[in-house]
């Protein structure tokens, strides 16, 4: 059987997590996100937020923390400002778009929207026959699995305030970037620039789940409605206020996230070795090498991996993806067929 590097989801969950929901399945609890785990996981992530006030929700998906939350936030003449490769503008089927919204695209250097360009956005829309940009979105890391250093996020941080924008960050993979030997900021810090954003569990070792993190006061009002609506305040929330009350007991959700990147920079370091470059400056568990063609069928044979793009005639961009369950020995088997 291939050993596949395509995505971080491929397994189930941390055994910690798969433990602490059987242990409670037979314990009679209260729906929609108001059994005790669930209460006691928003407290743990208050508590690692340094922000008491911050209300915490328990959604399904990525996908569906951006639709609910970009939904819910903005009128429907205003619009999002992101990067050409964010998640929200390829990957999400138009559905910022089903929302009612349009997305403003603008390049972004490595995965990142630039101060300057969201300021170009506001100055570009100028009246009412134009929609109007109300919120940031970044992804932390970005989809070229890039990330946003203290003084990056302090600036775009900087031009929202100046310009009356919501900050929103996807935090799909917030615990890469968080545990990434390149980031300076705590998770705490993050809270003081962005207005919201979600914490990822899907993506670190959760069966499913992510925690979103309202921080503004004015986008709190009625979000559980928003939520009812939208097929997103699920009965049986416990499953996914359980696995957070997992991930942060003892550090394991930075563990995990540690894990994954240390093994992609294993990878990292192996193809540097041979000679060959990246599309981005690996900082977190997606690596995106440049590879002959030629090398990635036979690759292909035993491992999978997804093509990013084509870089020349001969030549395309691979994404390697490790997660929290990667064993070193996939990528020494990896390198060594290298």
């Amino acid at each position: 059987m291939k050993y596949s590097f395509r995505n971080d989801y491929s397994e189930g969950a941390h055994p910690n997590i798969l433990k602490a929901i059987t242990d409670s399945n037979s314990e009679q609890l209260d729906g929609y996100g108001e059994d005790k785990y669930s209460l006691q996981a928003a407290d743990r992530i208050r508590k690692e937020l340094n922000f008491p006030d911050a209300d915490i929700h328990f959604v399904s998906g990525g996908t569906q923390s951006n639709m609910l939350c970009i939904g819910a936030f903005l009128r429907p003449y205003e619009s999002v400002i992101a990067a050409q490769t964010a998640h929200i503008e390829v990957h999400e089927a138009g559905a910022i778009e089903f929302t009612g919204h349009k997305i403003n695209i603008y390049p972004g250097e490595n995965g990142k929207i630039t101060p300057e360009q969201i300021q170009y956005a506001v100055d570009f829309h100028y009246d009412e026959h134009m929609v109007v940009p109300r919120l940031v979105f970044i992804s932390n890391t970005t989809e070229l699995g890039t990330v946003y250093k203290k003084a990056e996020l302090e600036a775009i941080s900087a031009v929202c305030r100046k310009n009356n924008l919501l900050l929103y960050i996807d935090g799909a993979r917030l615990g890469a970037a968080l545990a990434s030997e390149k980031n300076d900021l705590t998770l705490a810090e993050l809270a003081k620039y962005a207005d919201a954003f979600y914490i990822g569990g899907t993506k670190n070792g959760a069966l499913i789940g992510e925690a979103v993190v309202i921080i503004n006061q004015e986008l709190k009002s009625y979000f559980r409605y928003n939520m009812k609506q939208k097929g997103a305040l699920i009965a049986k929330g416990r499953i996914i206020g359980i696995q957070f009350n997992e991930l942060f007991k003892d550090n394991l959700y930075y563990n995990l996230a540690g894990h994954a990147n240390k093994m992609a920079m294993k990878l990292a370091v192996g193809l540097q070795a041979a000679g060959y470059k990246f599309l981005s400056e690996p900082e977190s568990n997606q690596i995106f090498p440049i590879l002959p063609d030629e090398l990635i069928e036979k690759l292909y044979e035993k491992f999978e991996f997804y093509i990013w793009s084509k870089y020349d005639d001969r030549n395309s961009v691979a994404r390697l993806v490790c997660s929290w369950a990667t064993g070193e020995d996939a990528v020494d088997q990896f390198l060594g067929e290298l």
